[in-house]
């Protein structure tokens, strides 16, 4: 779940295919504002391997 702006940087960006997958998540959370970090920070914290 990202914000209107963040959606129209990563299309613009090419960094998701034709399913909206993404192959470098470092890129995606570098190139997601503040907020949309922080609202995906669950799905941040279980992709880097949090056992919280």
């Amino acid at each position: 779940m990202i914000c209107d702006i963040c959606y129209v940087q990563v299309i613009t960006d090419k960094l998701t295919d034709e399913k909206n997958f993404v192959a470098d998540a470092d890129t995606l959370f570098d190139t997601i504002c503040c907020g949309c970090t922080d609202i995906n920070r669950p799905l941040i914290d279980d992709m880097a391997g949090s056992g919280e």
